[in-house]
């Protein structure tokens, strides 16, 4: 069967948070496949369930207390963010987060970044800078929540909080390395070929039903 794809261009948090539930729960009852929300969010902040006080101030931007796995972490323009709304044969949660991973090192080695894995930090690293960020919930045995890849994002906005308990200096983007703003688009449709080949599924681009 074919996967879902939902290419949503830029929409704020709260709207889609939502919609990757209705999508979890309609996969949970087996009524859709496997399914993929790309997008853009307007700037926000968002706090994981592992969170400290320490690494989170109050900030003039929205913020959301979401169920996902890490710390407080930074989305906004020039930031590819992908939310894989799977059942998890197998309940393998570390299998589904490698995938992203594999997924996000293959799609940026076409641009010439060499990224890779840091042990107990997941992610994808770029000589020691944080480039792409994954942080997952599971209900049901279905994944939501996701990652995020920083293409042409200002990092100066990571400076609000402490990204995964990091110091802000440790995430970089695609175009702090290659010293340019690179392709939104064909960024996104690299990956989006590299998550099919690295999952063996097929992907069909939906259209933007918010109420599904």
């Amino acid at each position: 069967m074919s996967c879902f794809l939902f290419d949503l261009g830029t929409v704020e948090y709260g709207q889609v948070l939502e919609l990757q539930k209705k999508l979890a729960a309609r996969r949970a009852r087996g009524e859709i496949p496997d399914s993929l929300i790309l997008v853009e969010h307007p700037h926000v902040v968002t706090l994981g369930r592992k969170t400290s006080p320490d690494n989170f101030k109050p900030q003039t931007i929205p913020v959301f207390q979401v169920e996902r796995g890490g710390d407080a972490t930074y989305h906004g323009p020039g930031q590819l963010v992908g939310y894989p709304i799977f059942l998890l044969n197998g309940h393998d949660v570390r299998r589904h987060v490698r995938s992203i991973e594999e997924a996000i090192i293959r799609a940026v080695a076409a641009y010439g970044v060499d990224g890779g894995r840091l042990e107990g930090h997941p992610g994808v690293w770029v000589n020691g800078k944080k480039l792409a960020s994954i942080g997952v919930a599971v209900a049901d045995w279905v994944s939501y929540h996701g990652f995020a890849l920083n293409v042409n994002t200002d990092l100066s906005y990571f400076d609000l909080i402490r990204p995964c308990g990091l110091d802000p200096s440790t995430m970089t983007s695609m175009q702090k390395i290659l010293g340019g703003s690179l392709p939104f688009e064909e960024v996104k449709a690299r990956f989006v070929r590299e998550y099919s080949t690295v999952t063996r599924k097929e992907f069909s681009l939906q259209r933007q039903d918010y109420n599904l």
